[in-house]
């Protein structure tokens, strides 16, 4: 426990050590309770809730683990409207959302001048809410235009920091240098910015997951997301094995700990991985949850990974169940924006 206190007031342990406790399974729990001292000293019992949209799930990359690549035949493809997602938005705001996550598939279709009427759209109609979006890898200028028409916040997971073990997760025209080029670009620009990986990817080491946690304190994110990796069936990786629950809650403990400032969801893949897998998240330094506003004919086929929960808690019509389930784990769910609290 004395290098686990040590974590909470220090984050430069030598790597040595961060690969210790990232291997050690008997350290999970005593992280996670490390870890929620720490986030009830910054946050309290407070959890933030994001209404996630899911624009579209065209994409014109073929990245190795995405069910919506664009080498899925399988996938019925859809775009919501411009009509939709302000419905989307307008549901969610009664329901008490006041952050609304926009994202999707990297769709030439929305250009920077949809996303642009979109976003001011939604601003227009909802001056008090925050727009985040995660929209894939842009150009600076096309960050720069959706930042001045009032997007908050861009999430961009680097999913590994490795060059290397990018390449063997994505095709070769995409690389871990642009996109940590973009993720710094969002951050110059002003966007409070997210970032994030896998756990267990196929070929990752324990050596990677060091690594991710270095290139972090570097970027110095707002927003972290982490979650296991979940194979697809219609993907290179169909047969590769789920990432471990255990090993993502301690990644998720680490991460709170040495970011204690962090906005850090508790996943829709955590809780597809297991039943109490979102739960588990927030006890483990967790204090985010994105409920999804996409219209219920769309949310099945958003499958970047198998067996997605989309339904009763995960659903905006289940919001109620969803704060008793997080009342339960000791939390509670509160409905302002959200922003994050640096010192």
């Amino acid at each position: 426990m004395n290098l686990i206190t040590q974590l909470q007031s220090m984050r430069d342990l030598p790597d040595e050590q961060l690969h210790s406790l990232i291997c050690d399974e008997s350290a999970t729990k005593a992280l996670a309770a490390a870890a929620d001292l720490v986030r009830r000293e910054v946050y309290g019992r407070d959890v933030y809730i994001r209404g996630l949209i899911e624009l579209t799930n065209y994409c014109k990359n073929n990245c190795y683990y995405c069910g919506i690549r664009r080498d899925n035949r399988e996938v019925a493809r859809y775009r919501l409207t411009h009509q939709q997602v302000l419905a989307c938005c307008e549901q969610g705001y009664g329901l008490g959302f006041r952050t609304f996550v926009l994202q999707g598939g990297e769709d030439p279709h929305f250009t920077d001048s949809v996303v642009c009427k979109l976003v001011d759209a939604i601003k227009t109609a909802h001056p008090d809410c925050a727009v985040t979006l995660s929209l894939g890898e842009k150009s600076k200028e096309s960050y720069q235009a959706l930042f001045r028409v009032g997007a908050d916040r861009y999430l961009l997971r680097h999913e590994t920091a490795n060059a290397c073990h990018y390449g063997q997760l994505h095709p070769k025209e995409l690389t871990a240098e642009n996109r940590k080029r973009c993720l710094f670009d969002l951050k110059e620009i002003g966007f409070q910015v997210g970032a994030g990986f896998m756990v267990g990817s196929p070929y990752q080491t324990a050596h990677h997951l060091v690594e991710d946690l270095r290139f972090l304190q570097e970027l110095d994110p707002d927003m972290i997301g982490i979650g296991p990796f979940l194979p697809h069936h219609a993907t290179p990786f169909a047969h590769e094995h789920k990432g471990s629950l255990t090993l993502t809650l301690r990644m998720l403990s680490l991460v709170r700990l040495m970011f204690p400032h962090a906005l850090l969801p508790a996943t829709t893949a955590l809780g597809t991985l297991h039943p109490d897998g979102r739960t588990l998240g927030l006890q483990a330094g967790g204090n985010v949850v994105m409920p999804n506003l996409s219209p219920t004919d769309v949310r099945e086929l958003y499958t970047l990974y198998e067996d997605k929960i989309s339904t009763h808690a995960e659903s905006a019509e289940g919001l109620n169940a969803l704060k008793e389930q997080v009342s339960l784990a000791g939390y509670e769910i509160v409905t302002h924006k959200g922003d994050v609290k640096r010192k």
